[in-house]
């Protein structure tokens, strides 16, 4: 191809992306993206999984603001001022996770060790530091996607059927006295009714089953459907 020709599609890939009127969203953010050069090594599909994945993380932060809120001795057993700075500190290592010991938990004993009785720590920060640790793995623990990256859509598929196992241990557990281990949605009579948790973990659910789709046609890699033991809480490899 001649200069007079990558130059004619330079400046058109910068018009298209000029041209894109971003979502505005009913909180005021936005979802433009400025053009990068780096764009120019993605294709369509890894734009398509970057979406997504900013959506999944977006989800995982909703929820752990949530749960903080509802159970807010657990931010405080934590040493944190509020909700808010209990899940910004979670959510934290993800500016530089390739370096981030976050990434290297053990994420399947953390999802079944927050349940049990007389668990010390944090059991949100458990909980939701595994989901995070559990879905950037899915992701080969990468943010940016380009071209030659190679995602696995079985651990996609995997992470959405160990969401679904997540989110019944949530609305089920309970203390020996019969009270909810972490509170989440609410239907107690004389309360006002509470689904928002059972919302999110459905959208989250839905967003990871339509990524592991879409990879597995761009891979050509059949998924092998399969489903968690909600006894045993024996979750799906990653």
């Amino acid at each position: 191809m001649s200069r007079a020709s990558l130059a004619i599609l330079f400046v058109a890939v910068l018009l298209t992306a000029c041209g894109t009127q971003p979502i505005q969203r009913k909180d005021g953010s936005s979802s433009a993206r400025s053009f990068d050069m780096k764009d120019l090594a993605k294709s369509d599909v890894d734009n398509v999984i970057e979406m997504h994945q900013q959506e999944i993380l977006a989800s995982l932060k909703a929820l752990t603001l949530k749960l903080y809120r509802r159970n807010p001795n657990e931010w405080r057993r934590g040493g944190h001022a509020s909700a808010e700075a209990a899940t910004a500190a979670l959510f934290e290592p993800l500016a530089r996770w390739p370096q981030a010991t976050q990434r290297d938990i053990p994420w399947q004993t953390f999802l079944t060790d927050v349940w049990r009785p007389g668990y010390p720590d944090d059991r949100i920060k458990g909980l939701m530091g595994g989901l995070l640790t559990m879905h950037m793995a899915a992701f080969n623990h990468q943010t940016e996607f380009y071209l030659l990256t190679e995602l696995n859509a079985q651990s996609l598929y995997n992470a959405a059927r160990n969401t679904e196992a997540v989110a019944w241990k949530l609305a089920s557990a309970r203390t020996a006295e019969g009270a909810p281990v972490l509170l989440s949605n609410s239907m107690t009579p004389g309360e006002a009714v509470n689904l928002s948790f059972e919302r999110e973990f459905g959208k989250l659910i839905g967003i990871e089953d339509t990524l592991a789709r879409i990879v597995e046609d761009k891979s050509k890699r059949a998924i092998r459907f399969g489903v968690v033991n909600l006894a045993s809480m024996i979750f799906l490899p990653i």
